[in-house]
């Protein structure tokens, strides 16, 4: 098991594919503001995931494949401002443990601030298969 406090630090291949996705996130979360923006817009993003076997497990334990979660990425991109302050990242096997505090500011509200650790899980082909995400309200 490897852990890692400084970003530039991760050797991880799989942690270093969860910084990317993390990136991709915020990069993809600031252009969906932009006219003309869809859901091609997180074509990136999906190029990380097996599509067809993805997996999210969030908040109340909710599931959803990668349609409805596309879905759910495009409603709150396009409504929301994101940023996420690093934390920790651990990998064991094909598993990634990341910790961050995360800022979500919906367009003409409050900002909610929460920590958040969240379980990525890999495939043989290392492509993204399942995410499992917890968060405390701070």
């Amino acid at each position: 098991m490897s852990s890692w406090r400084d970003r530039s630090a991760v050797t991880g291949a799989y942690a270093r594919k969860v910084l990317q996705y993390g990136e991709i996130i915020e990069r993809t979360v600031r252009a969906a503001k932009e006219p003309g923006f869809t859901e091609a817009g997180w074509d990136e993003l999906a190029a990380l995931l097996d599509v067809a076997k993805f997996e999210r497990v969030g908040n109340d334990r909710v599931a959803m494949g990668w349609d409805v979660y596309r879905g759910l990425l495009m409603q709150w991109g396009t409504t929301t401002d994101f940023q996420s302050e690093f934390h920790r990242i651990s990998e064991v096997g094909k598993l990634v443990f990341l910790e961050l505090t995360e800022h979500n500011t919906p367009r003409g509200g409050v900002e909610s601030v929460v920590n958040s650790c969240t379980l990525y899980e890999f495939d043989e082909a290392g492509r993204l298969v399942h995410l499992d995400i917890y968060l405390q309200h701070v």
